[in-house]
């Protein structure tokens, strides 16, 4: 068994009890990466193996002084390329960022590395984290460690099929509207979109703003809640931060979901819904029900406009977000062009991708003079009411367990194919970002055809540790192992 195979709780031990040092931890991780990565395709950028070597020898001698403590002091962590990370490559896999090294770092990378966390690289992700399969990326689309032939999703599809297939033990994601979620399923590794303003998104290259979260992504929901206590905090650098009462996330790996009401939205399991990813979810809720939480199913209403409401939302903010990529402080330029507005044009037709322009296009049209009321307003008028049907929900129970997509992971090429087929694969993932809700992707099994499935559970605002602790009474039940590549 490869070190890369345990979860980073049980390297983090290991390299605390002196049974194996950080330096051996990061030289695995990068030896791994040098084996898988011509077959998945999960980095963008590795580090340069001097570079990760110091930096580990530099965490384990503060873990030798006692300087650092935490359970993830040592152990290799991948981190989605969206995230600003100083003097390391930050591309958003686009063309447009393909030179751009940030002067800073994000909030979020900043807490792990504070807790000695040794990053080797940045992870593959689908460009400007506009996809649903990490086929958009200016650097090639990634590979499903389970099947090479298929999509890992997205767009965190990188930071998923990294930990899949034991390059890093865990990563950090960022999910708009599922993009940890999905890609989780997808994988069959287990992720945590948490309440909007949990963690900072300072440093974070933003496509929707009121959307997007950063989240972790782990072999199991231990390291998920420990991963997420770590980079969880307020930050005056970000207006959008929550200051919470408790981040103590990790004091929910309870085995124990007697009493717990869960619902079964119908609208999510009708049609759409492939038969052999229903049959594995509601064997997670047949699993949780004889643990003793309470099963019911309900009607959830307005979930059919929930796309329409988002792909308006995020195109809106996306084309607002995307309009300072042009040319002039840092990126991409045209080689050759004539007067400023002709390097404006010719940078950023040069620079974007097709499913980027698509979606400014989009958002570019719904914001204009004479569709704003039409489109816009209407899209947040739906949102509310989205809300509003949530807050029903949780009136009654204690989380929601849905699918976490209605599909086992596409063929490569599929996907792109038909753009609309796409964006309704985010059909159970988007309303959580929506309504600023957490969620937790989890292994539910395999497909007969070996695929593996994703169930989601969703809570009300500030509820993660429900979810951490009944997804972390399922796994207590779960024999679950990632492929080998």
């Amino acid at each position: 068994m490869s070190l890369m195979d345990k979860t980073a709780l049980e390297i983090g031990a290991m390299i605390k009890n002196k049974e194996i040092s950080a330096v051996e931890a990061a030289k695995e991780s990068l030896n791994a990466i040098k084996e898988t990565e011509s077959k998945v395709n999960a980095f963008v950028t590795v580090l340069d193996d001097d570079q990760v070597i110091k930096d580990a020898e530099d965490v384990q001698a503060k873990i030798e002084s006692g300087e650092i403590n935490s359970p993830l002091a040592g152990v290799p962590v991948a981190i989605k390329d969206n995230m600003c990370t100083e003097g390391v490559l930050t591309t958003c896999s686009s063309k447009i960022l393909s030179n751009f090294n940030p002067t800073f770092s994000s909030d979020a990378v900043l807490r792990l590395k504070n807790a000695g966390a040794i990053m080797v690289g940045k992870a593959n992700m689908d460009e400007f984290a506009m996809g649903s399969t990490t086929e958009t990326s200016y650097y090639g689309a990634t590979k499903n460690p389970w099947d090479l032939e298929r999509v890992p999703g997205g767009s965190s599809g990188g930071s998923c099929a990294a930990v899949a297939a034991g390059e890093v033990p865990y990563a950090l994601g960022s999910d708009t509207g599922g993009s940890i979620r999905q890609p989780a399923s997808f994988c069959g590794v287990t992720g945590i979109k948490p309440t909007y303003g949990t963690v900072s998104r300072y440093g974070l290259i933003a496509y929707g703003s009121s959307l997007d979260q950063i989240g972790p992504i782990a072999k199991d929901i231990s390291d998920c809640a420990t991963i997420l206590e770590t980079i969880s905090g307020h930050d005056i650098k970000d207006s959008t931060s929550i200051l919470r009462d408790d981040y103590n996330f990790t004091s929910a790996l309870v085995d124990d979901v007697k009493g717990f009401k869960i619902g079964i939205p119908k609208a999510y399991y009708g049609e759409g819904l492939d038969a052999e990813v229903k049959e594995q979810v509601m064997k997670v809720a047949k699993t949780l029900e004889e643990k003793g939480a309470i099963i019911e199913e309900f009607d959830l209403d307005l979930v059919d406009y929930a796309i329409p409401a988002y792909y308006v939302i995020a195109c809106a903010e996306a084309s607002s977000n995307l309009e300072r990529f042009d040319g002039v402080k840092y990126g991409y330029r045209t080689a050759e062009y004539e007067g400023l507005h002709n390097m404006y044009k010719k940078t950023r037709s040069e620079g974007f991708g097709a499913e980027v322009k698509r979606r400014i296009m989009l958002g570019s049209f719904v914001l204009s003079s004479g569709y704003y009321d039409a489109y816009y307003l209407k899209a947040l008028r739906t949102k509310a009411l989205l809300k509003k049907a949530f807050d029903e929900a949780f009136a009654k129970y204690d989380m929601i367990l849905a699918p976490a997509a209605p599909t086992v992971a596409p063929k490569l090429g599929d996907s792109l194919s038909d753009p609309i087929k796409m964006y309704l694969g985010d059909i159970y993932t988007i309303s959580v970002n929506l309504c600023g809700l957490p969620g937790v992707s989890i292994p539910a099994g395999l497909t007969p055809s070996g695929l593996p499935v994703g169930a989601q559970l969703i809570g009300n605002v500030f509820e993660e540790k429900k979810l951490i602790q009944a997804a972390y009474s399922y796994e207590r039940t779960l024999d679950w192992s990632l492929p080998s590549i």
